[in-house]
């Protein structure tokens, strides 16, 4: 961040935010020498903040002490949801036409994760359910492929080339240079694929969804059991995946996926 940027930060909003962030990212409870020591601030500043965001119900503290994210976030995502446009969208397709009998999503990415805004769970039973607000690795993700296919590749670099990328599941995590290429293939076939990366026998099928201006602004996941998986299903799932894509792009006023070399831009004619 520039430092005309830093310099107009309220420092107090920015580590508390920074708690909420930390929490986020580890996605488990931290006690308050843990989060003291990684965001590298005094024991007595860090008490301070967790104790204001516990009143204000942003953070709960479990039995053992330890800190983990409150409901009132709830709150903040619902609203940003309510405010996003592709997610209502995304519920008037799907009340102008049969629920899916697979599970849908729909996601925009957030840094280095994707936020999920809105979901249909299908008919079939998943063994993963994706709620509003629920973030996961962007890496990972089918949805969050599609859509870091189409960001310039030095952005992606960027938000990933510091530290090792996690994984989720017993499959390995992509190094750097593997997430990349696979990148360049989701950009060159219109689609991604997340075979068991974020759980153990799910399978996702992702594709981007593009605004007026051709950014990437959100993408669509449909995910099934591994197991009932086969190739007449890989295709029909693949269009089906690709059919929700090209609706809500051309709902936004974009102009669907055409198979052609990537220019690196972040768009797509």
């Amino acid at each position: 961040m520039p430092a005309a940027k830093r310099s107009a930060l309220v420092p107090a909003v920015t580590r508390a935010f920074a708690v909420l962030d930390l929490l986020a990212q580890e996605r488990t409870a931290m006690s308050l020498a843990r989060l003291a020591d990684s965001l590298e601030l005094p024991k007595s500043s860090v008490h301070g903040l967790c104790n204001t965001l516990l009143a204000l119900g942003y953070l709960r503290r479990q039995s053992d002490g330890a800190f983990f994210i409150g409901p009132s976030v709830m709150t903040l995502a619902e609203a940003f949801v309510a405010g996003t446009n592709i997610a209502q969208e995304f519920a008037t397709l799907w009340s102008e036409s049969h629920e899916p009998q697979e599970t849908v999503i729909l996601s925009v990415l957030s840094g280095t994760e994707v936020v999920y805004v809105a979901a249909r769970n299908g008919v079939r039973p998943l063994g993963l359910a994706f709620n509003v607000g629920m973030r996961l690795p962007a890496h990972l993700a089918a949805s969050g492929k599609a859509m870091l296919a189409f960001q310039p590749v030095e952005r992606v670099r960027e938000l990933f080339g510091r530290k090792p990328l996690p994984g989720l599941s017993r499959r390995p995590a992509p190094t750097l240079d593997e997430l990349l290429t696979e990148l360049d293939q989701v950009r060159a076939q219109g689609y991604s694929i997340d075979d068991e990366g974020v759980r153990e026998g799910v399978h996702c099928i992702g594709a981007p969804v593009f605004d007026a201006s051709g950014q990437a602004v959100a993408g669509v996941g449909m995910c099934i059991q591994k197991a009932r998986l086969d190739e007449s299903w890989r295709e029909t799932h693949r269009e089906l995946v690709m059919q929700v894509s090209r609706q809500l792009t051309e709902r936004l006023g974009g102009m669907p996926f055409v198979e052609v070399a990537s220019d690196s831009t972040g768009t797509h004619p």
